[in-house]
């Protein structure tokens, strides 16, 4: 069937699989999109619907942004808060999932049963958020970690995940406004989007965009992205100042959502950037950090483009072998950062390699990205609205790993003296992109 100009669909009546066929502008790319994941056997189903969503979530994404369901207190009673929730930086999604524990029926029954479940889950999700906005509630995530979610602290949407063998063709279901942003999802939909793009903050980003998008058929979010991702590479770069972040800035140019999946290349440099995401989050969970603070710096790291993963991973994988090469006694630096301009304000990543790690190394590599962050702020003008984040990766000798991560976040103006700024300068004279 011909779903739009440069996109064909077939479904295997077999395996149950969908495969799109795109012509994108490196060629044909055949994107075979299999059934949902498999439910657990060991619960019934609707449990097993949970847990499953919540494993593509967490296995595809990162554990910590995926929370499982809390009670709190109504009345006399207890009210459970949403199945699942996602939480990446400023933004929510209260998940509620609807599995169909019986035989499906004819196509009139099935349709009034999603029509009746939708329409409870957008209830449900909109009575977590007013109940989070009443009381936070502590809620724990993959990774066993609890945070306090208060309601306010975040830009919410409700997201109903439907678990179904046989969904009607063209069923699109309808409610009432509940408020905020809102969509519905099959969970073949939710696991290709986990699958397609490896990052829960990009997910949340594209469900936000969607559900301002008039709804469309259960079982099509594949359709859509797809040619969401087709318009967003044939759209033309936004122009940026390149001298923001100095001499031998260069524009670089990625879609928002990438045709090929995440991880798709030739090589598993995309991983690079997993580990280091994996690195982080377990150090912080040993340095005693703060849970919500953990959490804003890996929605920072997560902010990460995912059609630059590859080309960043390989990039760092470089950048180490470089570092290994110096002298005995020295000590070598690379390095390569990333201003992203955007309305919440900008945003800059910086990673570095150095030849070893050692208190002179974790000094000088602070005092690298306070440097770059004071001029970034200074030549944007809004330095109050800037936030860096310092990715610090030395090799590791001791086989159990093959590096050792070191971070720094900084957040609004830097409150460098100008004393302070000229000593930074001398010790990091400003080259290239570096």
């Amino acid at each position: 069937m011909t779903v739009s100009d440069a996109l064909w669909r077939y479904t295997d009546p077999g395996s149950g699989s969908v495969s799109l066929i795109v012509e994108t502008p490196a060629g044909t790319h055949v994107r075979r999109i299999p059934p949902a994941m498999p439910l657990p056997a060991d619960v019934e189903a609707g449990i097993g619907a949970e847990k499953a969503a919540h494993t593509a979530a967490a296995t595809w994404g990162l554990p910590d942004f995926v929370f499982q369901s809390s009670l709190t207190r109504k009345g006399s009673g207890q009210r459970e808060l949403g199945d699942r929730l996602l939480l990446s930086g400023s933004r929510g999604a209260v998940v509620q999932i609807k599995s169909r524990t019986v035989k499906p029926k004819g196509d009139a029954e099935e349709r009034a049963w999603i029509q009746k479940v939708t329409k409870k889950a957008m209830s449900q999700a909109k009575g977590t958020v007013r109940m989070l906005r009443l009381q936070a509630a502590e809620m724990v995530n993959g990774r066993g970690t609890t945070l306090s979610v208060a309601g306010d602290a975040y830009e919410w949407m409700a997201v109903s995940l439907l678990d179904h063998d046989q969904v009607p063709d063209a069923m699109v279901p309808t409610f009432e406004p509940i408020g905020m942003p809102a969509l519905t999802l099959t969970r073949r939909d939710w696991d290709f989007l986990f699958d397609q793009l490896r990052s829960t903050t990009a997910v949340l980003d594209y469900l936000f965009r969607v559900a301002e998008a008039p709804p469309i058929a259960l079982g099509d979010e594949p359709v859509r992205y797809y040619e969401l991702a087709a318009a967003d590479a044939a759209a033309p770069p936004v122009d940026i100042d390149t001298e923001l972040v100095g001499p031998g800035g260069r524009r670089f140019s990625t879609p928002l959502l990438p045709q090929v999946p995440a991880g798709a290349g030739q090589t598993n440099a995309h991983l690079v950037i997993r580990y280091v995401l994996e690195d982080v989050a377990t150090s912080m969970l040993r340095d005693e950090i703060s849970e919500s603070d953990r959490l804003t710096v890996l929605a920072d790291l997560d902010r990460l483009p995912v059609g630059m993963r590859e080309e960043w991973g390989q990039l760092l994988l470089g950048m180490l072998d470089d570092v290994e090469e110096a002298p005995d006694g020295h000590v070598m630096w690379r390095s390569r950062r990333q201003l992203h301009q955007e309305a919440a304000g900008d945003r800059q990543m910086l990673f570095v390699c150095a030849t070893r790690f050692d208190k002179y190394v974790e000094a000088s590599f602070g005092s690298y990205v306070m440097l770059r962050h004071h001029q970034v702020g200074e030549r944007t003008g809004q330095p109050d609205s800037l936030c860096s984040l310092g990715v610090l990766l030395t090799p590791n000798h001791s086989g159990n790993r093959p590096w050792d991560t070191t971070l720094v976040r900084v957040l609004g103006h830097s409150q460098l003296t100008s004393e302070q700024v000229a000593e930074f300068e001398q010790l990091w004279p400003q080259s290239g992109n570096a």
